[in-house]
């Protein structure tokens, strides 16, 4: 049996328990005495509670209690500032704190009762009066009161270099261009859910819809006061997340709260509307100025970003940094801006500041090109930058161009009409667009544990997530090539707070993060089995060094000589070991901050364009990635299947509609937020292209979950403009926008 694991495409290793039903999700975890909480939310933006009268809810039978901000017990948070993991500047939201209204669909009360059913109902004899005053969820009305955060929670936008404006004003060809992106929200399959055990013993088990239990351990602790042994969270299933679930959303707080008070088990399950109560990708508006000489050389670039935020806490993304990474130019200035509105503050949203900034970016560019006459992919070509500016670093590993080349004889890219509105299908016009992306290739400090026992079964964990990335399966994989074991002989634990650290599963990050703790610990365990070894006697290791040996099938053997091999069962049976176990922690090596280290992508796009009714179809993707080395061709496809259809999403439908004179967004369920369905995917090509990288980590692997998405939206806005002669530069693109 081959033990070959990494690159071998593989199928998900908890695929049968997901489709069998056997895995467990948030909501879905039931224990005695469970009482059923539903949330009430504010009917107005901004304001005060005047008086919340809670008797017809408290008199139905079955009822528990009605929690509200006036009889609720006092908290660490409310006396002090608290933070999660993912939290930006500012002051987080504590649910139920005062009357005052802050965003419209706040929570204002929890009715817990013996039933779902009857808490329903009991919410609905809520009746709150409420002092309301003016509010501000207008974001282009506000933009004028747009303001500098003293602190960014991502990245400072990059300091300008060279003379922006003068190389601006002597350009032979500009362009000045504003585009501009919806808010979006997340609306993963499973809603936000949570269920709190209150034990006897005073300990308390957390079930939560979480992208890493470590963080609602340390919400939870620094909320209520908790010491952290007395609070175990899990949260083994997670039904796509995309972002939404990197902080603990009040669901959490309120499960927990009623547990507390109610000394008994809560869970609070939130509704498809109130997903839209919290967290969303921003509003952006991106102002670019370009210039560029006459042979297509980029001289300047100027790029100034407006993002809606909320009135408490600063949100910001990475929306400036990628001019500077993907093309050379000796004059670039950036700035961004933060517009505070009386809603809940944005949320990270899958690649979030690069799905905004580079499909700006990317269609400025292309608007360039075809002003200066340049085929769009010759023009990217000519500006190709061998460093990252921003921070005058060379990059660890790039294969752009390989991806151009590739991606571009696929695509059949040579074979395009060079005008607009030059190619057609019967009654469609035809259009073809190209853009390019890069999303960075983190590392962080996580920890992993490896348990090797005697029948040869190795059992390895980490407290990180699996929100349906597929961390079960090439967690498995690493392990299973490390110590050479099949691997049904191999079981990943994850989403425990007893494990050990890890870190959020964000930002593509947890293969790099994780796997190399898995990596590492695997390694040590087999160092201990070669000692081991080595201690019995006529052993024929006696001699070898770890580069002398390797480890295939369950056995550890000479290189040399295959035959001088020994099974790590016999090993562990005549060193009297019932296992080996080691616990180790990974983190990024000093040798990383010389580099910068990104992910890069093309996305190649053809789209046909009903002429009489403004109809798109996207037609045809193929999206070529440099993502480091591959460790399970098949969920990595899927990423980026999954990433490409999502791009359809961001440039032609999803939009989160805000009703300015309520301040609430009106189009709060899959009814009217409008995602890409069957009929609108046809064929998409991924192509994996070769990239060697010894910096980014031990596995030179670069996360895949959002480089998919970067470049898809653009070249679907270029594809447009090519098939119509029509530039649009406000996502959605809608029929309306079209005829």
């Amino acid at each position: 049996m081959s033990t070959n694991q990494i690159g071998k495409p593989t199928n998900r290793v908890d695929g049968r328990a997901k489709v069998t039903g056997e895995a467990k999700y948030a909501a879905e975890f039931h224990v005695p005495d469970l009482a059923h909480g539903v949330v009430v939310n504010s009917a107005i933006a901004k304001g005060k509670i005047k008086k919340i009268d809670t008797s017809k809810a408290m008199a139905v039978e079955g009822v528990f209690k009605v929690i509200t901000h006036e009889n609720r017990k006092d908290y660490a948070c409310y006396d002090k500032d608290f933070k999660d993991m993912d939290a930006p500047p500012g002051s987080p939201f504590r649910p139920l704190y005062n009357g005052n209204i802050l965003f419209n669909m706040q929570p204002v009360a929890l009715v817990v009762a013996e039933t779902l059913e009857l808490a329903r109902y009991a919410a609905t004899l809520v009746e709150v009066a409420y002092e309301e005053e003016a509010h501000e969820t207008d974001f282009e009305a506000n933009r004028g009161e747009a303001y500098v955060p003293e602190k960014y929670n991502s990245t400072t936008p990059p300091k300008p270099w060279g003379n922006p404006e003068e190389a601006l004003a002597k350009a032979d060809v500009k362009v000045e261009v504003e585009y501009a992106h919806p808010t979006e929200h997340h609306n993963p399959m499973e809603m936000h859910a949570t269920v709190a055990v209150w034990e006897e013993n005073g300990k308390l088990t957390v079930y939560d819809k979480i992208q890493g239990v470590e963080n609602t351990l340390q919400y939870i602790t620094s909320s209520f006061g908790l010491p952290k042994e007395k609070v175990h969270v899990l949260s083994p299933f997670v039904g796509g997340a995309f972002g939404s679930g990197l902080r603990p959303q009040y669901q959490s707080f309120l499960a927990v709260l009623a547990a507390l008070e109610l000394k008994r088990p809560v869970r609070v399950m939130l509704t498809r509307p109130q997903m839209f109560s919290f967290g969303h990708r921003p509003r952006t508006t991106q102002r670019f100025a370009l210039g560029a000489s006459k042979d297509g050389k980029l001289e300047a670039l100027i790029q100034d970003v407006f993002a809606e935020t909320s009135t408490f806490e600063d949100y910001s993304e990475d929306v400036v940094i990628w001019p500077g990474l993907l093309y050379k130019c000796d004059n670039m200035k950036f700035s961004h801006k933060l517009v505070a509105l009386d809603e809940y503050t944005p949320l990270d949203m899958r690649a979030p500041g690069g799905t905004t900034g580079i499909f700006a970016l990317e269609s400025a560019v292309d608007e360039l090109a075809y002003k200066l006459g340049m085929d769009p992919l010759v023009f990217r070509l000519k500006n190709y930058t061998d460093k990252d500016q921003n921070n005058d670093l060379p990059f660890s590993s790039k294969e752009l161009r390989a991806c151009y080349i590739q991606g571009a004889e696929k695509f059949g890219w040579e074979q395009r009409s060079k005008e607009p509105r030059s190619m057609r299908n019967g009654h469609q016009l035809v259009g073809w667009g190209v853009a390019h992306g890069a999303w960075e290739a983190q590392q962080a400090k996580a920890s992993a544990k490896a348990v090797l026992t005697t029948d040869g079964k190795l059992t390895i964990s980490s407290a990180t997530a699996d929100i349906g990335t597929g961390t079960y399966t090439v967690m498995t994989q690493i392990a299973a090539e490390t110590l050479g074991l099949p691997l049904e002989d191999v079981t990943f634990k994850l989403g425990d707070t007893s494990l050990p650290f890890a870190p959020l599963e964000g930002g593509s990050k947890t293969v790099s993060t994780v796997g190399s703790a898995v990596k590492k610990v695997c390694e040590k365990i087999g160092e201990k089995l070669l000692r081991l070894a080595q201690q019995q006697a006529n052993s024929p290791l006696k001699d070898a060094e770890l580069k002398d040996v390797t480890f295939t099938d369950g056995r550890l053997h000479l290189k040399s000589d295959t035959a001088k091999a020994v099974s790590f069962k016999e090993i562990m049976q005549l060193g009297q070991r019932e296992q080996l176990e080691e616990e180790v922690s990974s983190k990024p090596s000093e040798e990383q901050k010389k580099f910068a280290r990104f992910a890069h992508s093309v996305a190649f796009v053809e789209v046909k364009v009903d002429e009489d009714l403004g109809a798109i179809q996207v037609s045809r993707i193929v999206t070529a990635i440099a993502g480091g080395r591959i460790i399970n061709p098949k969920t990595a496809k899927s990423q980026i299947m999954g990433a490409a259809v999502w791009g359809i999403g961001v440039a032609l439908e999803e939009e989160s509609v805000m009703d300015n004179n309520y301040g609430r967004f009106m189009n709060h369920d899959l009814e009217k937020y409008h995602v890409p369905v069957n009929a609108d995917v046809h064929d998409i090509d991924v192509i994996f292209v070769e990239e060697q990288d010894t910096i980014v980590n031990a596995l030179g692997a670069k996360g895949l979950g959002e480089i998919g998405i970067v470049s898809i939206a653009p070249a679907i806005v270029n594809a447009v403009f090519h098939a119509t002669g029509k530039r649009i530069r406000h996502l959605p693109i809608k029929l309306d926008k079209l005829l």
